[in-house]
C-alpha cells in the first residue's frame, strides 16, 4: 500500500502514511493544543482550489504563501545567494504556479528550517525540486519522517556564503536559527515571537510553549542570548512574519528582562526593550 501525504486540519502538519494517520505527533505533544473535534485530515488532491502568492520582503528575500492558508499559516522563505536560491521553513502547501515560479528561478540549491512548527510542505519541495541538500538539526530528526534529511547539521552550518544556520535549543532541542550575515536579518523559527500593530513590530516574546504559555529556562534562554549576542541584524523573520525593525540589541534586552525574574511566555512591549 503506497504512503499519501496527509496533513493535519487542527495544526498543518504534514506525514505520510498508509491511510488516514492515526493522530498528529505535533498535536499530541505539549506545545500545541489537540484539536477540540478530533483528527482530521488533508490530502494533496484537496487543495486543488489552493492558489499562490509571493512577494519581495527585503531586496533578495521573497516570502511564499498558499491561499488560503492551511494549518498554522506558515510562510516559505527563499533566499538568493551567491550560490542560487535557498529555501528557508515552508509555506503550508505550493500550489503549481509557485512550483513554477521557483523553477523559473533554477530551483533551491539547498532547502532547511528552524524546527518543526516551520516545516510546511518541504516534503513537496524535495519531491518536486530535488535540491541537494535539505537540512535540518540532528536533534530534531525524528519530525521529519515526511521528508529525507539529506544533512543533519551541528551547532553550526552554512547553506551558501553569508547565510548560516546556528543551533538556539530552547523551543526544542535542535531548533535553528539562519543568519543572513550580509542583509543583516536573523530568521529566528520560533525562538521568538513577534507581536505586530500592522506592520509595525510593537512587542517580543520567547517561550516552550506558547498554546500552554509555558517559558523557556533560564538556561535555555542564556544559551539563546548567547548565541544572539554573536550575530549582527536588524530584522527578524518567524515562520510566519518578516519584521523590521526588530534588532539584535532588542532581543538581548528580552532575555535580560526574563533572567532577572520568573519568565514568562506572554510578550514585553517593544517599548520597554529600548
Amino acid at each position: 500500500m503506497p504512503l499519501r501525504p496527509y496533513s493535519c486540519d487542527n495544526c498543518g502538519h504534514w506525514q505520510r502514511w498508509f491511510a488516514e494517520p492515526p493522530s498528529c505527533p505535533v498535536c499530541t505533544d505539549v506545545r500545541n493544543a489537540l484539536p477540540e473535534d478530533g483528527w482530521a485530515w488533508t490530502t494533496p488532491d484537496d487543495l486543488a482550489d489552493r492558489t499562490a502568492r509571493w512577494a519581495e520582503v527585503a531586496p533578495g528575500v521573497t516570502g511564499f504563501w498558499c491561499e488560503p492558508q492551511i494549518g498554522l499559516g506558515t510562510t516559505g522563505w527563499v533566499l538568493e545567494t551567491d550560490a542560487g536560491p535557498v529555501g528557508w521553513e515552508g509555506a503550508g502547501f505550493y500550489p503549481p504556479e509557485a512550483l513554477a515560479e521557483l523553477r523559473r528561478r533554477g530551483g533551491l540549491v539547498a532547502l532547511g528550517a528552524s524546527h518543526v512548527h516551520g516545516y510546511g510542505a518541504l516534503w513537496q519541495l524535495q519531491d518536486e525540486l530535488a535540491p541537494p541538500v535539505l537540512a535540518i538539526d540532528v536533534r530534531d530528526l525524528a519530525w521529519t519522517k515526511a521528508f529525507v534529511v539529506t544533512w543533519p547539521t551541528d551547532a553550526r552550518h552554512e547553506l551558501a556564503p553569508g547565510l548560516v544556520m546556528h543551533r538556539s535549543g530552547g523551543h526544542f532541542p535542535g531548533h535553528a536559527v539562519l543568519h543572513d550575515e550580509r542583509r543583516g536579518i536573523l530568521f529566528v523559527g520560533d525562538l521568538l515571537k513577534v507581536d505586530l500593530d500592522g506592520d509595525r513590530p510593537v512587542g517580543l516574546s520567547c517561550h516552550k510553549a506558547y498554546h500552554a504559555q509555558i517559558p523557556l529556562s533560564h538556561d535555555e534562554i542564556r544559551e539563546a542570548r548567547a548565541l544572539v549576542e554573536r550575530l549582527d541584524f536588524e530584522a527578524v523573520a518567524t515562520p510566519f512574519e518578516f519584521a523590521a525593525p526588530v534588532t539584535q540589541k532588542q532581543v538581548l534586552a528580552l532575555f535580560d528582562h526574563h533572567l532577572g525574574r520568573q519568565p514568562l511566555a506572554g510578550p514585553v512591549p517593544l517599548e520597554e526593550l529600548t
